[in-house]
């Protein structure tokens, strides 16, 4: 048998049964939320390769905040063998933060004699045991608004008097002398017809003329398309129920009746002589959720909406209202407009700040449904103060808004 002297002598003989042909095994895919982890790893060291420091939760740059929030929630559950590897400044050890976990208390056996006060003496005692691993859908019921709230709910759709009845009374002078003298029609509404409602159409209900002043951003109810609505009626009171129970409401009225123009109907150039240009006002808002992937930016995802009727009445129903992620909400601040269209106001700021729309900003419904509310950005109150002074002064056009820089600047400089 032949002696080998060396290492080397060993491995340059021919591997006659493959020993060495060692095939590294890939890693194997990771799961969703443990690459949003490994993300926010490389993220945090890059910050802290350029900074020199974590980011922080309570600085100024509400994207290092962001980052700094979400950072802090990852570091308290402390490092693991893969998030480690990623690590490389080793930032998870808990020392930004001072917080590594303490040391587990011994496990007990369970052959071990329990304690006299661990015996449990009624089903009170037995529930009430924090570890007791029991399915919350056996102790609580889902889907069902409590009774407190169904006595005493946040919003109802009553009449209440209408603050600038002035700005409706001329066009419903005009509207009941076009009835008088027949150069308006009014038809009778079938009980199983889905009227079509929009901003500037004219109904009679209960004997009123009933005009739809404001339509506001689509939103879903039950899985299906809805709208909260602004409704003004000829004796000076107005009220705000959702599109279905508007047209539920007129469906039941055998009085009921739509009011129509002669003409071609949507093709007439006077189809919308009754839609009235009303102003508003803007209204900014911050979530209450508790949604974790909402609660931990609230401080920078704001909602921008314009409204024409009184803003705390809008924000009522917040909780119920998938548009406001079905969460009360905070109200930042008002902006009141003067001479100037509540609807081309709200798609101007709209348009002004899409690049900071969060694209994957999603909630479920009652129903499992996912939706998509489209009117929440990440900006700070600031930059929608600044947006809406620059619609005021007309130069909205010269600015435009970097996410990279959360700055308003002038394309001008550019």
């Amino acid at each position: 048998m032949a002696r080998y002297r060396s290492i080397d002598e060993i491995l340059a003989e021919e591997d006659e049964l493959g020993l060495l042909d060692v095939k590294i095994r890939p890693r194997a895919a990771r799961a969703p939320e443990r690459e949003r982890d490994a993300q926010l790893v490389e993220e945090a060291n890059r910050f802290f390769d350029q900074h020199g420091r974590v980011p922080s939760p309570e600085a100024p740059d509400h994207e290092e905040m962001r980052l700094g929030i979400i950072w802090e929630k990852l570091a308290r559950k402390g490092p693991d063998e893969e998030l480690a590897e990623l690590d490389r400044n080793g930032l998870l050890s808990g020392e930004a933060f001072d917080l590594r976990p303490e040391p587990a208390a011994p496990e007990r056996d369970w052959r071990d004699e329990p304690d006299d006060d661990e015996v449990p003496t009624s089903l009170d005692d037995i529930f009430d045991d924090d570890e007791l691993e029991v399915s919350d859908a056996f102790t609580t019921i889902s889907h069902v608004t409590p009774a407190e709230d169904r006595l005493v709910p946040d919003h109802r759709a009553e009449f209440y008097p209408c603050y600038d009845f002035d700005r409706f009374r001329e066009m419903f002078e005009r509207a009941q002398a076009a009835l008088e003298a027949g150069e308006r029609e009014v038809r009778p509404i079938n009980h199983n017809e889905e009227v079509r409602v929009d901003e500037g159409s004219l109904f009679i209900r209960k004997g009123l003329l009933t005009y739809v002043a404001e339509k506001a951003e689509m939103t879903a109810r039950a899985g299906k398309r809805d709208h909260r609505l602004r409704i003004i009626f000829s004796n000076g009171t107005e009220s705000d129920p959702l599109l279905s129970s508007f047209r539920k409401a007129l469906a039941d009225d055998p009085t009921a009746r739509a009011v129509h123009r002669h003409g071609l109907g949507p093709l007439d150039p006077e189809y919308e002589v009754d839609r009235l240009d009303l102003t508003g006002t803007v209204y900014v808002v911050r979530s209450r959720s508790k949604e974790p992937q909402i609660a931990e930016v609230r401080d920078i995802l704001l909602k921008i909406g314009v409204t024409t009727q009184e803003v705390r009445r809008r924000v009522a129903d917040a909780r119920n209202d998938p548009t406001f992620l079905l969460a009360p909400v905070e109200l930042v601040a008002t902006y009141d407009l003067v001479n100037l269209s509540w609807r081309k106001v709200e798609q101007l700021l709209h348009r002004f700040f899409d690049a900071a729309r969060p694209r994957d900003l999603w909630i479920t419904d009652r129903f499992g449904r996912k939706v998509y509310p489209r009117e929440w950005f990440y900006v700070l109150p600031e930059h929608v103060s600044r947006a809406v002074q620059a619609i005021k002064d007309g130069t909205l056009h010269e600015l435009e808004y970097d996410p990279e820089t959360q700055h308003i600047r002038s394309k001008i400089d550019k």
